[in-house]
């Protein structure tokens, strides 16, 4: 469509000038002492146009002649850029591929070859940048192949450079670099100079997932479980693990703070730390209450911590296995030094609404003989003890059964009962 608008507008034009030029009978007369030229309309239209085209000619030769000069350095710059960016993305590449050295000596001609550059007009867009990556890709190439010494040398060249021309586009770079270098210092087994650049970041950049990685590595690699606990929570914050990851992780650096508390007030200070969603966790609070009855602390504030695991047991059964039900009602019979009302109220609730539950039955069995009730301690641990699943509950209660016998003198029964827990203590 828009040949024949062409071609439309060519032939119009065409017959204008035909149907002007055709009967044109004007003349025009140029007069110069003591001479007279008399040339027809057309021929001085035609003259000049020519004139015009050929001093146009002239004018755009004389300004491409003058450019010349221009054109040729702007020749040698692209030539420049061309030979630092392929320098510099070869390099990249090298790195990737695991040629450590090629990739040093690549980027490393790219930082040459920017030194070329004399004025600060001819520097690309994207100098510093391009300067600040390239010692980058240097640096981790020479912390691959343990050049330590050589690596920092670039890295503290770009921090120089970026110290000396601060540019807003660079700052992407230079925090990269500076999460870098806390990496290198942690593959060096020095967590305490990588957790120091980590605080040294600005406090944005120091809550990405990047930075807090390194920094629960760090926490960890040094022993600060505290710090790798906060960081762990963070991250989790953040999504950057799964639910099944991120339980682990915390279970096991609770587990570790639990092991270093040394005396009830720390392990106080330890479940005050705790997250509400962690103190819910039966886990933790079966951990934490161990630990306290371990440490011949307050039972009474062990079987608080226990009181919401109970209670989620006792609401969503089936998310209890075996091995966790075991471990929580061996820890709130340890924690159950004395059975007050309230908790000999629970247990006795529980083991009616589920009277088949052996764990629930050797436990209500515990409280009685607790509170001295024998014969109805007796009832529940023998109904018990051939039920439980669990080898070391199973053991206890053959351990009450053959107190409870010779507490009543009935020794044939206390032997059998003995010889019982024995044998479960040696299964495996």
């Amino acid at each position: 469509m828009r040949w024949t608008l062409w071609l439309l507008g060519i032939f119009s034009v065409a017959v204008a000038i035909a149907l002007f030029a055709g009967n044109n009978d004007g003349v025009v007369s140029l007069f110069w002492p003591p001479y007279r030229i008399d040339l027809s309309v057309n021929l001085a239209l035609l003259l000049l146009t020519a004139l015009f085209v050929a001093l146009y000619v002239a004018l755009r030769a004389l300004s491409l002649f003058v450019s010349l000069p221009h054109e040729a350095r702007r020749w040698r710059r692209s030539q420049r850029e061309q030979a630092i960016f392929g320098a510099f993305l070869d390099a990249l590449a090298q790195l990737q591929a695991g040629r450590f050295s090629r990739s040093r000596k690549q980027a490393e001609l790219a930082i040459k070859l920017q030194d070329s550059w004399k004025a600060d007009d001819e520097r690309p867009i994207h100098a510093d940048q391009l300067r600040i990556m390239s010692h980058m890709v240097a640096a981790d190439s020479l912390q691959a192949l343990q050049a330590r010494e050589a690596r920092d040398a670039h890295y503290a060249a770009l921090m120089d450079l970026h110290g000396v021309r601060p540019v807003p586009g660079v700052q992407a770079a230079v925090e990269g670099a500076q999460i870098r270098a806390a990496r290198w210092a942690l593959d060096d087994r020095d967590p305490v100079v990588a957790l120091k650049r980590l605080d040294a970041l600005p406090q944005g950049v120091s809550r990405r997932i990047l930075a807090l990685r390194i920094r629960l590595k760090a926490a960890r690699l040094s022993g600060q479980t505290r710090l790798a606990l906060e960081t762990t929570r963070a991250l989790i914050r953040h999504k950057a693990f799964s639910v099944v990851t991120a339980t682990s992780l915390v279970r096991g650096l609770v587990a570790e703070l639990v092991q270093a508390a040394h005396d009830p007030q720390q392990l106080r200070q330890v479940w005050d730390s705790l997250d509400p969603a962690e103190r819910s966790t039966p886990q933790l609070a079966v951990l934490l209450a161990q630990r306290m009855c371990a440490l011949a602390g307050d039972r009474a504030l062990a079987r608080g911590w226990l009181l919401p695991a109970w209670e989620a047991m006792l609401q969503e059964p089936q998310s209890f296995d075996q091995q966790v039900r075991g471990t929580l009602v061996r820890v709130l019979e340890d924690a159950m030094e004395e059975v007050d009302g309230a908790w000999l109220a629970r247990i006795e609730a529980a083991h009616m609404a589920a009277p088949a539950a052996p764990d629930l039955l050797y436990l209500a069995g515990v409280a009685c003989m607790k509170r001295q009730l024998w014969g109805k301690a007796q009832q529940l641990l023998g109904r018990a003890a051939p039920q439980l699943g669990d080898r070391e509950l199973r053991r206890r209660a053959w351990v009450a059964m053959a107190q409870l016998a010779e507490q009543r003198g009935d020794d044939d029964a206390a032997l059998k009962a003995w010889k019982l827990a024995a044998a479960t203590a040696m299964t495996h």
